[in-house]
């Protein structure tokens, strides 16, 4: 399902963004593995790939920053060639906290750090996908951006701001052949939410229809079936991942 592309998945070291490489790989894309400090588990992630026969390469990049950004675009061209398929999942921390006890700082450290990674990832790769006329981005939001929880209003309002972003994107760029959608994950087993009780992840999977949280490879899934060519005319999407726990 995607035999010849080349596919930048940025915060892929671990949990959802691994997963997507992985899955991806499989079908047949030369995948980038972006990492911003774990090394070690985003050379496992390669090690995986190409021990089940796939490419893939990692690469340091902090994705606020447009140089980096900028620099690690050109890495992979100069390997596989140009990033036709660009997943925006990266992970930008932030506090959960009442909205009464947050701070100013902390609030535009998770807004601005949400929409400059994929600002900036998003014009790095666009001058080769307009000259072909051709390509994917599909950015990793959360079903908070649409039924908001407590403690989580930095979050939630950082993913609205990238999920309006994208319907943006999707409008101006449908011109040039591009897709632009958005996968929303819910509750997802990952390590960044491990931090979450038990009890408090049960009483999640009681709520959900399907009775059971997110794993990971529910995700990859997902953005596997809307980057395929499956989807080819699939632009301007919000597709939750939740078991049915947000129905739009």
């Amino acid at each position: 399902m995607m035999k010849d592309r080349i596919v930048l998945v940025t915060g892929a070291s671990r949990g959802i963004g691994a997963s997507i490489a992985r899955r991806l790989a499989a079908q047949g894309a030369a995948v980038a593995v972006n990492y911003l400090k774990n090394e070690s588990a985003a050379l496992q992630v390669i090690e995986e790939i190409s021990q089940s026969g796939g490419k893939a390469m990692a690469i340091q990049a902090d994705v606020r920053d447009e140089i980096q950004v900028q620099g690690m675009v050109a890495e992979i061209t100069d390997r596989f060639g140009p990033v036709d398929t660009l997943i925006s999942n990266a992970a930008i921390d932030f506090p959960i906290k009442p909205f009464h006890e947050i701070r100013w700082p902390e609030f535009e450290a998770k807004l601005t750090g949400e929409l400059r990674s994929t600002f900036f990832c998003v014009q790095a790769v666009l001058p080769s996908m307009i000259q072909r006329r051709s390509g994917c981005i599909v950015a990793i939001s959360s079903t908070l951006s649409r039924n908001p929880g407590p403690g989580f209003s930095a979050h939630s309002t950082a993913k609205s701001g990238l999920d309006a972003l994208m319907k943006s994107l999707a409008l101006e760029l449908g011109q040039f052949g591009i897709r632009v959608n958005v996968v929303a994950p819910g509750l997802t087993n990952t390590d960044a939410t491990a931090f979450l009780p038990a009890a408090q992840k049960e009483m999640m999977a009681r709520m959900t229809p399907m009775r059971r949280n997110g794993e990971p490879d529910d995700v990859a899934g997902a953005v596997l079936m809307i980057a395929s060519d499956q989807c080819r005319f699939v632009s301007g999407n919000y597709l939750p991942v939740c078991g049915g726990m947000l129905m739009i």
